[in-house]
Order: C-alpha cells, then sequence, then structure tokens
C-alpha cells in the first residue's frame, strides 16, 4: 500500500513539473512572439519611401482561417491578400506624403477575378492622379497580373519573362469515364437546361447548350478585361499580340521580351536589381541595404499602421468561397456562421443597416437559405439590406442575394445560375467486382435507400428528383419576389443559365453597376445615416486566436509563406503550377460526389472565374494522395 501511495505521489509530481514547465515554456513562446510583432510593426521600417506590395498569392474578399494543425507545423500556405485591405492601402498612400511611389511585385501573384483587378486598377489610378509613380515588375504576368500592371506608370518584366495573357475560358474536366470504369454510378437530379455542374459526372463532353451559354459568358468578360486595359495602357497593343504571337516570336529571335515591349505590353526589361535602383532613385534608398535595395514600407505593416475606421453603422456581411452547411472558418461561408454574424448585427444597436458582400459560386441550398433568412429576420425589423456582388454570385450566391432591397454588380460580375441539382454516387457495381454484394428486406419501397451499396431504387429516384423540383420552385419564387419578376419569367432567364453583370442589369436580376463603396452609401442613405455614422462596420468570423499564435511562433507571417509558396518565375514553371491546380481540382471535384451537401444550389463552372483556393502542404499531400488512390484502381 505504502509502494502504490509513493508511485501515486511521483505521478503526481511529475505531471505538476509538466505543466510548469509547459506553462513557463508558453509563456516565454508569447513574450518571444510580443517582440517579433513588435518589430514586425515598427523596427526596420523608413518614415518615408515605397509602399511595397509582395502580392505572393491570391487577392480574396475574405482570407481564409488557418486550423490549427497548419499552425503549428508552420504550413500555412501561400499568402491570401484581404481585397479591402489593399485597396485602402493603396488609395491611403494616394494622400500620403511619406509614400513617393507605389510598388508591386507580382511574382507569384495567382490573381484575384476580373471584379477585383479593377477595384484595386482604380486605386492604384488614383495614386497616379495624385503624381505619385506606380511600378511593377514580374518574370511572367498573366490575364489578372497584366491587368493590374497596366494600371501602372512603369511595367517591368525581367529580360527572361513573358507576357502570358491568353484570354478567359479553357477546357473543361469530365469525369464520367472514370465513374464509368470504376463500376460506379452517379444518380443526377436536376432542374434547369443550362444547370452544367452536372455534366462533369454524366457525359464526355460539353453539351451544346452549356456551350451556346459558355460562349456568351466568355466573350463578355473578355471584352470587359480588353476595356479595362485599353482605358488603362492605350499603347498596349493586346490584340494584335495574340493575333499571331509565334511570327511575333520568330521576328523578335524568340525574344518573349523583347516581344512584349515592342507591343507596348511592357515599359522596360530589366532584372530585380535593375528595378530595385530605379525605385530607389524614387523613393529613397534603404538604409543598411545594398545595391538594388529600396526604401520599403511593406504592405502589411503599412496596413497595421492605417486601420479601418471605426464608428460606422453599416454593417457589412461578407458570404464569400463554397456556401456549406453548419459552421466554418473564414474562407468558406458556412451557413450556420454567417447567420450568428447577421444575427449579431441585429443585436449590436449601433447597426442602421446591412450590406451584404456576395463573392460565392454558391454551394449547400440549405446554408444558403439559412443565410436568406437571417437576412429577412434583419429586413422585418427594418434594416435595409443592399447587396453588393463581387466576382461571382451566382446560384447559392443568387439565392442570399434575393433578401436585399437593392443589388449592386459590375459589368463583370458572374451572377444568375438559377437552378438547383442533386447529386448522389452509388457503388454496387464497383463492390460486385471485389465480391461485395448485398441483399436484404424491407417494410416499404423506401426502406434502406438511398442504397449506395445495392443500388438505388427507383422509387428513392422519383423522390429526389420532386425534391430538387420542390427547391427550384422555391428558387424561382424567391426571385421573382424579390425582382418583381412573374415566376414564368424567371423560369425563363433562370434553368442554371449563368450570366455576367451587364447582361444581368439588362434583365432586371441586378439593379445599379457599382462596387462596395456605392452599396455603403445606398444603404447609410437608406437608413439617414450621415457623417462618420455612415461608414462601413465589418462583422468577419472570430479568427481561432490560439492557431494565429501557432502560426506567429514559427517565424514572421509573411515570410512564412512566401518560403511555402514556391513561386514560379518562368512561364514554363507557371504552365506547371496551372496544372498543379487542375490536378487539385481533379480530387476536389470527385470529393464533392460523396462529401458535403447532395442537394446543391451551385455553379461548379463559375469557379473557373475566381481564383483558386490557397492549399497547404498537408493539404496537396491528402489530395494527391487520394489521386494517385483514385488512379491506382482503374
Amino acid at each position: 500500500m505504502v509502494g502504490f501511495i509513493k508511485s501515486a505521489w511521483k505521478l503526481l509530481v511529475a505531471i505538476k513539473d509538466g505543466l510548469v514547465l509547459l506553462l513557463l515554456l508558453l509563456f516565454f513562446a508569447m513574450l518571444y512572439t510580443g517582440i517579433r510583432m513588435a518589430r514586425g510593426a515598427d523596427g526596420g521600417i523608413p518614415a518615408s519611401g515605397a509602399l511595397y506590395l509582395t502580392l505572393d498569392g491570391p487577392i480574396v474578399e475574405q482570407p481564409r482561417d488557418i486550423d490549427r494543425l497548419s499552425a503549428l507545423s508552420g504550413d500555412t500556405g501561400a499568402a491570401e491578400h484581404r481585397l479591402r485591405d489593399v485597396v485602402r492601402a493603396i488609395e491611403t498612400a494616394a494622400g500620403d506624403s511619406a509614400i513617393k511611389a507605389v510598388v508591386l511585385d507580382l511574382d507569384g501573384f495567382d490573381g484575384g477575378g476580373q471584379v477585383a483587378m479593377e477595384r484595386v486598377g482604380a486605386a492604384l489610378d488614383k495614386v497616379r492622379a495624385a503624381g505619385k509613380p506606380v511600378l511593377t515588375h514580374a518574370s511572367f504576368y498573366d490575364d489578372d497580373g497584366y491587368q493590374l500592371a497596366a494600371h501602372a506608370s512603369e511595367v517591368w518584366l525581367s529580360p527572361l519573362g513573358m507576357v502570358g495573357v491568353t484570354g478567359p475560358g479553357g477546357s473543361n474536366l469530365y469525369y464520367k469515364g472514370l465513374i464509368d470504369k470504376l463500376g460506379a454510378k452517379a444518380h443526377v437530379y436536376r432542374v434547369g437546361t443550362y444547370k452544367s455542374a452536372v455534366e462533369p459526372f454524366i457525359r464526355t463532353d460539353q453539351s451544346p447548350e452549356a456551350r451556346a451559354a459558355s460562349e456568351a459568358l466568355v466573350k463578355s468578360i473578355w471584352a470587359n478585361w480588353l476595356a479595362d486595359v485599353g482605358k488603362a495602357r492605350p499603347k498596349a497593343k493586346v490584340s494584335a499580340y495574340l493575333a499571331d504571337p509565334v511570327a511575333l516570336l520568330r521576328a523578335h529571335s524568340g525574344d518573349a521580351a523583347r516581344v512584349a515591349q515592342a507591343s507596348g505590353l511592357v515599359d522596360k526589361l530589366g532584372d530585380k536589381l535593375a528595378f530595385g535602383k530605379r525605385v530607389a532613385d524614387l523613393a529613397g534608398e534603404a538604409q543598411d541595404g545594398g545595391p538594388g535595395d529600396f526604401a520599403a514600407i511593406p504592405l502589411g505593416n503599412y496596413i497595421r499602421h492605417h486601420g479601418e475606421p471605426g464608428g460606422g453603422k453599416v454593417g457589412i456581411i461578407t458570404v464569400a468561397g463554397e456556401i456549406v452547411d453548419g459552421e466554418a472558418l473564414a474562407g468558406r461561408a458556412g451557413g450556420t456562421t454567417i447567420a450568428y454574424l447577421i444575427r449579431d448585427a441585429l443585436a449590436d444597436g449601433n447597426v442602421a443597416a446591412l450590406v451584404l458582400r456576395v463573392d460565392s459560386p454558391g454551394g449547400s441550398a440549405a446554408a444558403a437559405e439559412e443565410i436568406r433568412s437571417a437576412l429577412a429576420e434583419a429586413k422585418g425589423r427594418g434594416l435595409p439590406i443592399i447587396v453588393s456582388m463581387s466576382n461571382v454570385a451566382a446560384s447559392g450566391g443568387y439565392w442570399v442575394s434575393t433578401a436585399g432591397d437593392m443589388i449592386f454588380a459590375e459589368p463583370a460580375t458572374i451572377t444568375g445560375s438559377i437552378g438547383v441539382f442533386g447529386i448522389l454516387p452509388s457503388f454496387e457495381e464497383t463492390l460486385a467486382k471485389i465480391g461485395v454484394t448485398s441483399d436484404g428486406v424491407k417494410a416499404t419501397a423506401l426502406s434502406g435507400e438511398p442504397d449506395v451499396v445495392g443500388g438505388v431504387s427507383p422509387a428513392f429516384d422519383q423522390l429526389a428528383q420532386a425534391s430538387v423540383e420542390d427547391i427550384y420552385g422555391k428558387f424561382i419564387g424567391l426571385v421573382a419576389g424579390a425582382r418583381k419578376l412573374s415566376p414564368q419569367r424567371v423560369d425563363e432567364i433562370g434553368q442554371g443559365r449563368v450570366w455576367d453583370g451587364g447582361t444581368a442589369h439588362q434583365l432586371k436580376l441586378v439593379d445599379r453597376f457599382g462596387g462596395l463603396e456605392d452599396a455603403v452609401a445606398e444603404a447609410a442613405r437608406r437608413a439617414g445615416l450621415e457623417g462618420s455614422a455612415a461608414q462601413a462596420r465589418y462583422f468577419d468570423p472570430k479568427p481561432d486566436a490560439w492557431a494565429q499564435f501557432l502560426a506567429a511562433l514559427t517565424g514572421d507571417e509573411a515570410d512564412a509563406r512566401a518560403r511555402t509558396n514556391g513561386a514560379p518565375h518562368d512561364w514554363l514553371s507557371h504552365a506547371a503550377h496551372r496544372q498543379e491546380q487542375v490536378a487539385m481540382r481533379v480530387v476536389t471535384d470527385l470529393r464533392g460526389l460523396v462529401e458535403g451537401a447532395s442537394i446543391r444550389a451551385d455553379c461548379l463552372e463559375c469557379r473557373a472565374f475566381a481564383p483558386s483556393p490557397v492549399a497547404t502542404q498537408r493539404e496537396k499531400a491528402g489530395w494527391f494522395g487520394a489521386l494517385l488512390q483514385w488512379a491506382s484502381k482503374r
């Protein structure tokens, strides 16, 4: 007995010592992190110089939150830059005497969608209008990158670089052949002639209806891009550059950089050393730097120093990314999470109006309805609801928009896709190949359904199709009531078809052209707000503080992300990077067959017009591992 007590006491002492040690480690870690953050905020930053935007990663409406495991390992993925932060920093720099120039490093830039590029471009125009130079440098400019560069006063390109503008569009992925080889079946329930989201699972190519809709959309989006670039940089001969690029290359001995310069797309060729010297001439040299080092004020530091104004009474709720059931971290629109944020704004006595900022291709129909219902509750209490559409506000993204008193969009916004589909896989033939079969008795025709092992019954198919048709009818009713259109007219312009913002305006799916600022101003006007009370106040999901702390322990966030980014610095590597994104999309599409909501108000084809989601190395490994598993079964 005495021996047992001694052993127990030793164990308790060891546990106590371990906890004390852990607390001490956490204390010093927090102290270290605080010192790093304090130094990162002010240390080594010049009093004046160039606002330096190293846009390694995409520009998004709402950066995704970091999960704890990724944060602990330091694997946070590439950076994601919040659109409103980038715009606020650039516009503030226009009137800041300490900022002598604005510099964009676009190596590793992953785009952000045409609407976002137009908004950042407009902010850069304000800097130039204030008499300050804007300079960009990259080894490769794609469509989004060049749309930003066109707004610069000096566009630099690496001597070994290339302007790789190609225009929107490209190949879609179809999985019917793979599904057939695996012996699986995709049971599809849909409404809408143009609801092409399910075509990858039931066809090997694009249907004529989907092709016609895609052609019209791509044509409009491309025309908007050409108009924006043409206005910002009239000397850029984009059409001639793309008409016969091979002939131009031959005329310049295969030198792609010289071709871009001769076509007026770039101003100067030079490496980062030469570019840095040019910026130093304009904004001053770095105090402790070497050749090519200029007085740089990093974007993150500048944003922290110039925070968002407070005191506004116009609440802004963001619906960004895929709409999913339940709660979700920032970067995905969890129906429950967004509904809670709306009710938080309702409970705040200082909020007099709401603006819903939408950048989503949709997702779960049930989650979209949960968000719309919360907005309807706010509307019922007398709050004006104004919707502001960003790059994409389609399907479920349009569903939530029906709660608005007024909808703002841009000509390049992708919207519509009023349609519903359901998809459910079954594996009876797959399992039979390995000797697994099923049998049993049923009390009713629906007992044990959906039977994804033995095969879905006709009775269940009929039930599922009827459910999808019912939800489509509700979708039509919501749109008809919100837009003052007959259900028959909504059905005509619905059917799952995707529209550009300009056409959507003509069809009365949106009310006005304008950005987020216009929506905030309209919300303030309707609520009778003036002065500081008419400003915006954001209600965002609360970040995981512990994950943020763990990420800070691994080093400066920007440095850590840059290390994992692996940004390509030549056009062929950039092409390979895109292939990696395609491979990841294959896995996510296939996982979509068996995960998440089965009844969806979703626009998968719209995702090509939005920035690709950033993935950590751990997530990539999981995706590619799953892809290899699927490939091994062929």
